[in-house]
């Protein structure tokens, strides 16, 4: 499903236009993306959290040359479901 999909599936269910629903899902992003750029977790209960995983440096191969290469270590995001999501995927 894609952004656009999503915008038009809200706004039919809610009656709000596809431009003010545009903007509920920018703000909603860039709200997360702030919380999780201060080192903060969102949770959404029952749905799940986005948490932000520090991975540590390590050595890779660069599959086309095969050199061994150094992998800086960085923050990355994750997602974790909660169980209400997970059971309603199964």
């Amino acid at each position: 499903m894609t952004k656009d999909q999503i915008i038009d599936a809200i706004a039919n269910k809610t009656g709000l236009s596809k431009k003010q629903t545009d903007e509920v899902i920018e703000s909603l992003l860039e709200t997360i993306t702030k919380a999780l750029q201060k080192g903060d977790k969102v949770a959404f209960t029952g749905f799940g959290a986005f948490v932000i995983s520090n991975r540590k440096a390590r050595q890779g191969v660069n599959p086309k040359t095969g050199a061994k290469i150094q992998i800086p270590a960085m923050k990355a995001p994750k997602f974790r479901a909660g169980k209400a999501l997970k059971e309603a995927v199964k």
